[in-house]
């Protein structure tokens, strides 16, 4: 079992998880039950699902959990980049944001690594 407190991918999702509210905050008031209910919920399941799978009693099955934040972290970056190509952020935002969470990308798939 790992502290998910003490993993640099769960802190890197906790802040990605802010970043996404700060972000959908100031989206139009039609995406409200559509793109930024869905870009919450993603943010908030990458370190959900690294929480989660670290109660696990077996590597393998924590990389199921890990496996899944992955899926959410591509389809969170999916969202953002439909999010810009209807310019609800700027470019410098987009650019920021696809930087950080195609480093989280690369994070969780390094621990998955190094899990098997």
């Amino acid at each position: 079992m790992h502290n998910f407190k003490k993993l640099k991918i769960w802190n890197e999702g906790i802040s990605l998880v802010s970043d996404s509210y700060k972000l959908t905050k100031t989206f139009p008031d039609s995406e409200k039950f559509g793109l930024v209910s869905q870009m919450n919920r993603c943010a908030i399941s990458i370190p959900s699902n690294i929480a989660e799978g670290s109660s696990k009693s077996t590597d393998k099955h924590f990389n199921k959990y890990l496996e899944d934040s992955l899926g959410s972290a591509f389809e969170w970056e999916t969202q953002l980049i439909i999010a810009f190509n209807e310019n609800y952020l700027s470019e410098d935002q987009f650019e920021e944001l696809e930087h950080k969470i195609k480093q989280l990308q690369k994070m969780i798939s390094s621990f998955q690594t190094r899990l098997k």
